[in-house]
């Protein structure tokens, strides 16, 4: 699921007495409208690279 490895967020077990439905529904909850963490790792480089930038310009 959205470029994480395979279990990720399906291998979780729930707690007890969670149905499936509401195993389902936490855990599309807890992916939602999230940032696609490739999307994070790019970030984090650009703004380090500009930093560093920042820090090494005479």
């Amino acid at each position: 699921m959205m470029g994480l490895p395979a279990g990720w967020v399906t291998a979780v077990p729930g707690p007890p007495g969670m149905t499936d439905a509401g195993l389902r529904n936490a855990r599309l909850k807890a992916l939602g409208n999230s940032v696609v963490w490739q999307q994070i790792a790019a970030g984090i480089r650009i703004l380090h690279a500009r930093a560093f930038e920042a820090v090494t310009a005479p």
